[in-house]
Parts: structure tokens; C-alpha cells; sequence
């Protein structure tokens, strides 16, 4: 029997055990965090950011509604599109367009750590994140979380992860 062509292939299936282990450990908790994420995520009846495409805050800088027409799933929300170039966009990288803190609102996850609705129309695009608040006729959050921005996000980024985790 040739023990060397035995101990030659026993280092590569080592590595490719090892390497299939990973991946399989790797998927399962990729499919945790995003059944966590849809779980936690601000969806009436599964549609995300009530209509409103998530690509167009950053292309147009405005809210705009989405289309029913145009549609596509992530983590468990339906998000909608003004357009086929912003659903494109977004399939290409979904994490870079959708709403930090599952679409809450960001004042409220960063200043109490709760999950409070939005408006769609009042928003922050900033470093590349899409951040939401709620806002009512006598109270607007966003200019609570601009005097206060880099402190409330952190908290937010924290308190985000404390749900995440439960």
C-alpha cells in the first residue's frame, strides 16, 4: 500500500473539512441574524418604510414613494421602488440602503433604546447610513438627535444590538 499518497491528500482533506465546517457555521449564523433582523424590523403588514423607496433617499435626496409594481424582499420586508435602476441598485447591496435600526426611529433607539414609528419624510442620510424619526405637529425628533448626534448614535448602535441579541 502507497502510505504516501495517503498522507499527501490527509493535510488537503483537513483543509477541506475544515473549510466546509466554516462555511456551514458561518450560513447558519448569517440565517440567525436575519431572522433577528425581521423579527425586529419597523414593517406594517411586511412592507418596509410604509412604501417609500429606500434607494431614493440617497439618489434623489427625498422621500418617494415606491411603486407596488416594483418590489423586492430583504429580511423579511417587502421594500418598493420608484424605479427599476433603484430596485437594481438595491439588490446589489441591500445592507447599504436599508433603514439603521430596522426602520425605527433613530432618536428614539439611541435616547431610550425603543422601537417608536416613523415618519418617512423625516430623515438623515448620513455616512452613508439612512436614518428615520418620528415626527408629529409638535414634536420632531430629528433636530433632538442632530444636537446630540454622535452620542445618540452610539447608544443607538448599542441599544440596537441589545434587541438583536434578545
Amino acid at each position: 500500500m502507497n502510505t504516501h499518497l495517503i498522507r499527501a491528500r490527509t493535510p488537503f482533506a483537513h483543509l477541506l473539512i475544515g473549510s466546509l465546517l466554516w462555511l456551514l457555521t458561518f450560513s447558519a449564523a448569517q440565517a440567525q441574524r436575519e431572522a433577528m433582523l425581521a423579527k425586529h424590523a419597523n414593517v406594517d403588514e411586511g412592507l418596509a418604510i410604509q412604501g417609500y423607496d429606500p434607494v431614493a433617499y440617497f439618489t434623489a435626496k427625498k422621500a418617494t414613494k415606491g411603486q407596488k409594481t416594483i418590489s423586492t424582499q430583504y429580511q423579511g420586508a417587502t421594500y418598493r421602488f420608484a424605479s427599476v435602476a433603484n430596485r437594481d441598485r438595491f439588490l446589489k447591496a441591500p445592507e447599504s440602503y436599508a433603514p439603521a435600526y430596522g426602520g425605527w426611529c433613530a432618536y428614539a433607539m439611541g435616547d431610550s433604546g425603543e422601537k417608536v414609528e416613523i415618519d418617512p419624510e423625516t430623515f438623515e442620510v448620513r455616512d452613508g447610513r439612512l436614518y428615520l424619526f418620528y415626527h408629529t405637529f409638535f414634536n420632531n425628533t430629528l433636530p433632538k438627535w442632530q444636537k446630540d448626534e454622535p452620542n445618540l448614535q452610539r447608544k443607538a448602535d448599542q441599544n440596537w444590538q441589545k434587541l438583536l441579541s434578545n
